[in-house]
């Protein structure tokens, strides 16, 4: 029976030094080839998943990229965004304000552009290597964005800071949008109801599978609900507490095979 395999990225999928191992490849070419789905799933725009997808050749053996949390799903080979969920504009002059008042930084993404409507700190600067495009500076950050097809907006702050940054916004906008971290200094704006899991309930529709075919995998907190959602959450030995708790397995850490291990050993696929 056919199941979709999702793969976080950072912490998951890949080393702590950003590679994909052999290993990991093989096991996820062998469940391509006993007809099963594949996906990435990643705070990441589509730009920073692309790379990832053509190592692993989703565009030949077919694969899924889950894109700003899922809100932005993608088909590999036929490059179709087969499912997207655009940011609320009205917000986003709400959300730039919090920001100025509490000194936190602001991006958004445009084509191959990151975005910024404040100072650059090094956690922007992370950002932008991670997904390989260009950083912008822009006066008038709200203006700039109105009425562009974005997906997210991400907001920086030191780890403390962030908790903090997070329970203040969810406080205030948690009837109009989903507000969760995906690193201890990264906090995801999205459109409500938008995340991993929302985007994986939507993608088994159109695969034509149950919730109980999902495998996922994950390690941070933007992962809570795909592998609360997925028929069997897998949480990697280096990931979250609180994500570990709500998996029905631990398997090894990223820098340990962790994926091969639990596809081989724990699941015996």
């Amino acid at each position: 029976m056919k199941k979709l395999f999702v793969f976080d990225i950072d912490g998951t999928l890949t080393t702590s030094q950003k590679q994909i191992t052999q290993k990991t490849k093989e096991v996820l070419m062998s469940l391509a080839k006993k007809r099963n789905y594949l996906a990435l799933a990643s705070g990441r725009t589509v730009n920073g998943l692309q790379a990832f997808a053509k190592e692993l050749k989703f565009d030949e053996i077919g694969g899924y990229l889950l894109a700003f949390n899922g809100a932005k799903v993608v088909d590999c080979k036929t490059n179709e965004v087969v499912n997207q969920t655009l940011f609320p504009s009205a917000y986003i002059q709400d959300i730039y304000d919090y920001c100025q008042k509490n000194d936190v930084g602001i991006i958004s993404y445009m084509d191959q552009t990151i975005v910024s409507g404040r100072r650059i700190d090094e956690y922007i600067e992370l950002e932008q290597r991670l997904n390989f495009m260009e950083l912008r500076v822009v006066e008038d950050f709200s203006s700039y964005l109105d009425h562009q097809p974005i997906n997210k907006l991400l907001l920086t702050a030191p780890p403390e800071k962030a908790a903090v940054v997070e329970k203040e916004l969810q406080m205030q906008f948690h009837k109009v949008l989903s507000i969760y971290r995906s690193e201890a200094f990264f906090i995801e704006v999205m459109p409500l109801h938008v995340d991993k899991a929302s985007s994986l309930d939507c993608l088994i529709k159109i695969l034509g599978l149950k919730q109980e075919d999902v495998v996922a995998f994950g390690d941070g907190y933007n992962d809570l609900t795909m592998i609360e959602y997925a028929g069997v959450g897998v949480a990697m030995a280096n990931a979250k507490e609180e994500v570990k708790q709500v998996a029905n397995i631990v398997t090894r850490s990223n820098d340990e095979e962790g994926i091969s291990y639990a596809i081989k050993e724990l699941l015996d696929l």
